[in-house]
């Protein structure tokens, strides 16, 4: 890795980016506004979205002008960057214009393929996580933690959407686990992995998501004293799918999801 900022300077720029992209977007939240258009692939793209992603690229461009910036809205700049942002300026769009609060922006800093910092930000929660490996997990300036649950029967698991309409495969693995944990929600979209980070939930899983949904969370998650993998027990933040527990449950949770044990805590 080159030499750079540290990684406590570059956690605090990704909350920095968080906070000025969820300024944008909470001005649109719940407003009349809203123009409403379908990408290609049929998903919803809002107005708000695309003045988020601006106004978090701007913020990049003129303070790290060297840097690749990957955004959900307006793909790749700088592709031969070093160091490259990754952006998704309202994950949960279908929440957002639901009029429910559990979406977040998201922002991380990778070189090559390593984590260098992540953040989310919940602008109609006043809340905001952010991490960096080495400088521990922050949820409003104040250290916080994964739980200690050890029992599955005492858990709280989370998932978007229990359908599981984009991965039917996963629906019966999600099944066995919920009927296993003493809890279970949906509405997780990514405020699901603030909750596991924070100690509030132990499990939250995803059957599909793109890198600018996952990027975030893995330091997120990790700092937290948490485990952070994909479906087949890889650690990664390239997207594709998730698992995010506490340490304690990390075997138990993947086991019943069908997933290869890890060994445990880190």
């Amino acid at each position: 890795m080159s030499r750079g900022p540290s990684p406590a300077v570059l956690m605090a720029a990704a909350a920095d980016v968080a906070r000025e992209c969820g300024k944008v977007a909470l001005r649109h939240f719940r407003s009349r506004d809203l123009v409403v258009q379908s990408k290609p692939n049929g998903s919803p793209v809002t107005n708000a979205d695309l003045a988020s992603e601006t106004a978090a690229r701007e913020w990049i461009r003129s303070r790290f002008p060297s840097d690749g910036i990957l955004g959900e809205e307006f793909g790749m700049e700088r592709a031969d960057a070093t160091r490259r942002w990754v952006l998704d300026p309202i994950d949960g769009t279908r929440t957002y214009l639901r009029g429910v609060p559990l979406w977040g922006t998201l922002v991380a800093v990778l070189e090559g393929e390593e984590i260098l910092a992540g953040a989310a930000n919940f602008p109609a929660l006043g809340e905001l996580i952010c991490a960096a490996p080495g400088e521990n997990c922050w949820l409003n300036g104040i250290k916080t933690q994964v739980s200690n649950q050890r029992r599955i029967d005492g858990a709280l698991v989370l998932t978007t959407d229990p359908k599981f309409a984009a991965d039917a495969r996963r629906r019966p693995a999600w099944q066995q686990l919920e009927f296993a944990a003493d809890m279970s929600r949906s509405w997780g979209d990514c405020y699901g992995y603030l909750l596991v980070a924070s100690g509030r939930a132990e499990v939250m899983i995803d059957p599909m998501l793109s890198q600018w949904d996952a990027a975030a969370f893995l330091p997120v998650v990790e700092e937290a004293g948490g485990v952070f993998t994909d479906w087949t027990g890889a650690r990664t933040a390239a997207g594709g799918n998730a698992i995010a527990t506490n340490a304690a449950l990390s075997d138990t949770a993947r086991r019943l999801l069908g997933v290869p044990a890890l060994g445990g805590a880190r």
